[in-house]
């Protein structure tokens, strides 16, 4: 924790990820059942919900085995017209894109952010620190419309998202562009990620002075002895990041 802590004394601006660094998923039957009626009302289908999302879940991974190999993000427009319905009209599904998008992100559960983040995010704050979001994304509404609604918004300087930005991590050109958006140089900053094999890689080859992962035990000890990138450090809350940041 002393070398940690150490590294974190040159920072000034900490970017965090969305997905299970924020939040969690409220896996609800109901909601998701609505979720799916909702989507296959909005494409006017004949098959079944189940059988629609089968097909968009076999899609979907052709997508993500793609995006992961080019590091290049689709278009809500894009997916959707090229990746997740080709079968349908494109003119037609275009104006859906964003709701369809949003509908996808939700098939699984409601994203709720974990208990201690807001407190976390606002004591960051209030030490003086910079703070952003940077993530892969499809949806370039979801996490900014997340932010507005848990009262977060005001609290980041930058939101970086693939979803906009057009190129997804590990590419580090959107490391770049968070310090650039942010005001400050790679070095000052932190990214605090929990996927070793998009995360690490990016941050480091952005110069970033700090790179922390959020991580069980068992799991830090072997992402310690693997991998030809390592984190700095690990956490397993969101509020840990508290006894690593001191007042700026």
């Amino acid at each position: 924790m002393s070398y940690t802590t150490d590294l974190a004394q040159k920072i000034n601006t900490i970017f965090l990820d969305s997905g299970n660094m924020l939040r969690m998923v409220d896996k609800n039957p109901v909601f998701q059942s609505e979720i799916k009626t909702q989507l296959k009302d909005l494409i006017q289908c004949n098959e079944t919900a189940d059988e629609l999302f089968g097909q968009l879940t076999e899609r979907y991974s052709a997508f993500k085995k793609t995006a992961r190999g080019t590091m290049l993000q689709a278009s809500e427009v894009e997916l959707w017209t090229r990746w997740m319905l080709p079968d349908h009209s494109p003119s037609t599904i275009a104006p859906l894109a964003s709701k369809l998008t949003q509908l996808w992100h939700d098939r699984n559960g409601r994203h709720i952010a974990k208990p201690d983040v807001k407190s976390t995010i606002e004591e960051l704050h209030k030490r003086g620190y910079k703070l952003g979001i940077l993530a892969n994304a499809v949806s370039t509404l979801e996490i900014p419309e997340w932010l507005e609604s848990d009262g977060l918004a005001q609290y980041f300087k930058a939101v970086i998202l693939s979803s906009t930005f057009g190129r997804r991590k590990p590419d580090m050109h959107i490391f770049l562009d968070a310090a650039y958006e942010a005001g400050v140089k790679p070095a000052q900053c932190a990214y605090i990620g929990d996927d070793p094999t998009i995360d690490i890689r990016g941050a480091r080859q952005a110069g970033y002075g700090l790179i922390l992962l959020l991580k069980e035990p068992h799991e830090a000890d072997k992402e310690a002895a693997d991998g030809m990138y390592k984190a700095d450090g690990f956490i397993q809350h969101c509020s840990d990041l508290l006894k690593i940041f001191s007042p700026n």
